[in-house]
């Protein structure tokens, strides 16, 4: 009775002091007690478990460990903690404006988003990055490529070249390949980056093709951008301009015989795949609809003017005398047979969800994402990992993306299993970021702040 009493007692100062501050566990040992450990080394939960974070690190874990009286004490009891999660296709705001940014980066931290890559670069995000590294700014850890590469600034093989090199100098993570690129540019980007050592990921262009995307060894390919042209009988006789987003239009003419072929390219060339899926299903498929997202709690951060493209977006695409609701309905779900066909065949996959795009909102579509992947057939362990221990092998991230002794202690605390239902990821108690506890009453003020 007497050791309950203090760690009530410790629990309660602990939360007056700190509910609304974050605690940084550099000047402050923080302690989760009484938790069950969802480690990701393998698919178990570790029961009633006591967990010791100094330094942004996981100093102790196990059943009864003893602590700093001065620790700060988070009673987790009936909670589940999970590593931090990874959004892979994030979108960083690419202008100079640093607070708009923040905002950004505070609605994926808010959501247990502890690492971000950024798809679309600007010198900026250089800076953005470092003041990350330094504390300086709340943030999720950030990895960015430069500019995108595309059909309008990159018209010949020595423009890019040259813009390969320049990003590589800058200190870009990686290079972002977007539509337009030819067999004179794409050629020129591919040896130019083997050349320096900078990964290119992204899109696949038309012209290009999966085929040769993999043979040129994409890091990832996003979206499953050319999958599903890849696939297609005769499909340099369609025109680009018949086919639609992601092969919208001539999905039904597939030939999914072509697919364990496909799945073997990736993985003999070892590309990671980003799926994106949550963008597809809510800007492509019929019944998410503009009034959908309206009714979503996540739209109340997103300005009413980016919200108005977003449903402009939605309209065109349905306006489209190419669109069809039926085949369309069809074509997300050989989306969903894709991802799983990667699953099976042990092709990687990295959690990301391309926010904020349409009807995408930083940090909360990162767990529509999972939901999409589970409903891809995926198990909720499996669509985990893509954010977390897939991610950590992906970046090299020594020490990340599991929980033990040793780890970074990047982590998320969660009031249900989300091994037993993806949607409770959604439900977090606090979030460890970069050495930093977020309470939940920290989490609700600071995203009351961020409402629009």
């Amino acid at each position: 009775m007497m050791k309950n009493s203090i760690v009530i007692l410790s629990l309660i100062f602990s939360t007056v002091a700190f509910s609304q501050q974050p605690v940084d566990s550099r000047a402050k040992e923080v302690v989760i007690l009484m938790v069950d450990v969802i480690p990701m080394d393998r698919e178990r939960v570790l029961t009633d478990q006591t967990v010791i974070i100094r330094d942004n690190k996981i100093a102790g874990l196990g059943p009864k460990l003893k602590y700093s009286k001065d620790a700060v004490v988070i009673n987790a009891d009936g909670k589940y903690l999970i590593p931090g999660l990874a959004e892979m296709h994030a979108h960083v705001p690419p202008n100079d404006d640093l607070e708009s940014m923040k905002e950004v980066l505070r609605l994926f931290a808010m959501n247990g988003i502890t690492t971000i890559r950024g798809m679309l670069g600007h010198p900026k995000h250089l800076e953005l990055r470092e003041m990350i590294g330094k504390g300086e700014v709340l943030g999720p850890r950030l990895y960015t490529t430069g500019p995108s590469f595309n059909g309008f600034n990159v018209k010949t093989a020595a423009q890019a070249e040259k813009m390969v090199r320049d990003q590589k100098a800058a200190g870009y993570d990686f290079l972002k390949l977007h539509p337009g690129l030819t067999m004179e540019t794409f050629p020129a980007i591919v040896s130019t980056a083997k050349e320096v050592g900078i990964p290119f990921v992204g899109h696949v262009s038309f012209k290009v093709g999966i085929w040769r995307a993999i043979d040129a060894g994409y890091s990832s390919v996003d979206h499953l951008d050319g999958f599903i042209e890849g696939i297609v009988p005769d499909i340099e006789n369609i025109p680009e301009q018949q086919t639609g987003l992601f092969a919208l239009f001539i999905a039904d003419r597939a030939d999914e015989n072509q697919v364990p072929k496909l799945m073997k390219g990736l993985k003999d060339h070892n590309i990671w795949v980003v799926p994106t899926q949550s963008l597809a299903e809510k800007w492509f498929a019929p019944g998410y609809t503009p009034e959908v997202f309206l009714n979503d709690p996540a739209a109340k951060y997103i300005s009413k003017e980016t919200v108005s493209q977003w449903v402009e977006s939605k309209k065109n695409i349905v306006a489209n005398e190419q669109y069809d609701p039926a085949k369309t309905e069809n074509f997300i779900k050989l989306r969903r047979r894709l991802i799983k066909a990667c699953q099976d065949a042990g092709v990687g996959l990295l959690l990301g969800c391309d926010a904020p795009q349409v009807f995408n909102v930083p940090g909360f579509s990162t767990h529509s994402e999972l939901e999409y992947m589970v409903a891809a057939g995926l198990t909720p362990y499996q669509a985990l990992k893509a954010g977390t221990v897939n991610v950590a092998s992906y970046l090299n991230m020594k020490e990340a993306g599991v929980i033990k002794e040793g780890a970074m202690a990047d982590l998320v605390l969660l009031n249900g299993n989300p091994l037993v239902n993806i949607k409770a990821t959604q439900n977090i108690e606090g979030v460890m970021l970069n050495g930093k506890w977020l309470s939940r009453e920290y989490i609700n003020a600071e995203l009351k702040k961020l409402e629009k």
